[in-house]
């Protein structure tokens, strides 16, 4: 397919200066609009005016310029019909053969803080569009371009065939779509009434990279982007160093992160197959780390790491004195670059700065024949709110310990409890079928010398007082819990007979 006539018309004009001048130089004719003309005019580039074309100068501010069959017939007709190019010669048209089109500004402009809606309005593109839908549909004739990243494709075509390929023009259409279909996505997502929980639900992602397979070896897998996330989130995070990422990777590093994001001060997450084994925090995030590990040494072999500040050379040192798959941090030092590179096999990912506790977010959990759509769990977990059901009262020192566990809690599967002392893991019962197998789990997992007055964080109400005893006998002395059960007038007078306080926080924290 030849190109013998252009239409340039495009809001993203990167490149576009160099591109029309090679189409020039390759004698393509060139139709332009409005700023663009006035851009590729500017530059020396001969242009023809879109109303020189339609025999009608642009109206309505330019909301009406291109909606017209010298434009749209010079796209839509197919050069493999006869008839439709006797029309275009009978009507004085001549045929359009690539189309360089891309769209207002809609997304960056309704990104902007305080825009109004006539604003958005303004920048809901119509022209644009269709000549993109008219060409992609009509590929069999016309080569469109939305993305700048393809001109040097398009021009290497031009110079070494004089064409442009069919397995090219079909690649350029399928984005176009792609392209309208993004930006229509984008406009319905922000002039429907209901935000948070819409009727119809679009969701956007763009594949980051395939991997290698999925959580087992027989399945097929692939890394995506959320197009409505922040800049600065794991799917954004770049890979420093290390061995390709896995499934099972991307998935522990969310939870590491996550887990660690819970805190504004110095704290590091360990993780095993998405579950802390350890997790602390500190006056600095070395110690904090330490705290971590020493948790449970045994389950941190292989584990992924989760730090919410910068990685220094002592902590680096730290890291690398055992085996660990991955870490994940705002920044790395230099000089902790350097130790932990010495590490083939270790990944190690930026995410660029902190993240405020408790970003909001949305949880997608995929069901047969749908999807669950919720809010993530991202309570503040504050002290305000919360009740002492117990005769004895919280020390201040319990009180740190028990809302420390209780954001830690939020991250262990469910059934789940988390001991916790001096701003820190000491047992993690995660994923059992009853209450009390995960108290009796976590108590195991501890070193036990450590749990005399201790902290227990449960994520649901306790249904018996079995729990209750158990703790009691491994010398816990606090509890938080969501309450609500029948029983708990049961739970209470345990606690009351064995001298433990209790917190009721009337939210729970189940993670399936």
């Amino acid at each position: 397919m030849a190109v013998n006539r252009a239409l340039i018309s495009v809001s993203n004009k990167e490149g576009i200066v160099d591109f029309a001048k090679g189409l020039s130089e390759l004698g393509v004719e060139i139709i332009s609009t409005g700023g663009t003309a006035k851009s590729l005019m500017d530059a020396g580039v001969n242009v023809i005016p879109i109303s020189k074309v339609t025999g009608f100068p642009e109206m309505l501010e330019g909301r009406v310029k291109t909606l017209h069959p010298a434009i749209h017939g010079g796209i839509l007709a197919d050069r493999r019909k006869k008839a439709h190019l006797d029309q275009l010669t009978k009507a004085g048209y001549i045929p359009i053969d690539l189309v360089v089109v891309n769209l207002y500004p809609f997304k960056e402009t309704v990104a902007k803080e305080g825009v109004t809606l006539d604003e958005a309005i303004e920048k809901i593109d119509i022209g644009g569009p269709t000549m993109i839908r008219s060409a992609a549909k009509n590929f069999e004739s016309v080569a469109v371009v939305v993305n700048p990243s393809h001109y040097s494709l398009v021009l290497d075509e031009l110079k070494s065939a004089n064409e442009i390929s069919r397995d090219i023009r079909l690649m350029l259409a399928t984005e176009a779509f792609n392209h309208t279909s993004s930006y229509d996505t984008a406009i319905y997502n922000y002039l429907q009434p209901n935000k948070d929980m819409p009727v119809d639900l679009k969701l956007e992602f763009l594949k980051i990279q395939d991997l290698r397979y999925g959580e087992n070896p027989h399945q097929k897998a692939a890394y995506y982007r959320d197009l409505t996330a922040p800049e600065h989130s794991l799917a954004s995070a770049k890979q420093l160093h290390g061995k390709e990422l896995s499934f099972n990777n991307i998935l522990d590093l969310d939870a590491a992160w996550a887990l660690a994001c819970e805190f504004s001060v110095p704290a590091a997450s360990i993780i095993k197959h998405t579950n802390p084994c350890g997790m602390a925090i500190g006056n600095t995030i070395l110690e904090a780390y330490e705290d971590a590990y020493n948790t449970d040494p045994v389950s941190a072999f292989g584990s992924v790491v989760g730090l919410n500040k910068v990685v220094d050379t002592e902590l680096a040192k730290k890291i690398a004195g055992t085996y660990v798959e991955a870490v994940i941090a705002p920044a790395f030092l230099e000089e902790a670059m350097e130790v932990l590179t010495k590490k083939e096999g270790i990944r190690l990912m930026v995410i660029g700065e902190e993240r405020e506790p408790n970003f909001p977010m949305k949880d997608i959990r995929r069901v047969d024949g749908g999807i669950l759509y919720q809010d993530a769990d991202r309570d503040s977990d504050l002290r305000e709110g919360m009740k002492v059901v117990t005769k004895t009262k919280p020390t201040e020192e319990q009180w740190e310990d028990l809302l420390f566990g209780w954001r830690v809690c939020k991250h262990v599967k469910s059934n789940s409890i988390v001991l916790a002392k001096n701003h820190t893991t000491r047992g993690v019962g995660a994923g059992q079928m009853s209450r009390v197998d995960a108290t009796e789990l976590a108590i195991h997992k501890a070193d036990k010398k450590q749990l005399n007055g201790a902290a227990l964080a449960s994520d649901a109400f306790f249904p018996f007082r079995d729990g209750i005893d158990l703790a009691a006998k491994a010398g816990i002395k606090s509890i938080i819990q969501p309450g609500g059960s029948m029983r708990d007038e049961e739970v209470i007078k345990a606690c009351d007979e064995q001298g433990i306080a209790m917190v009721f926080t009337g939210t729970r924290h189940f993670k399936h």
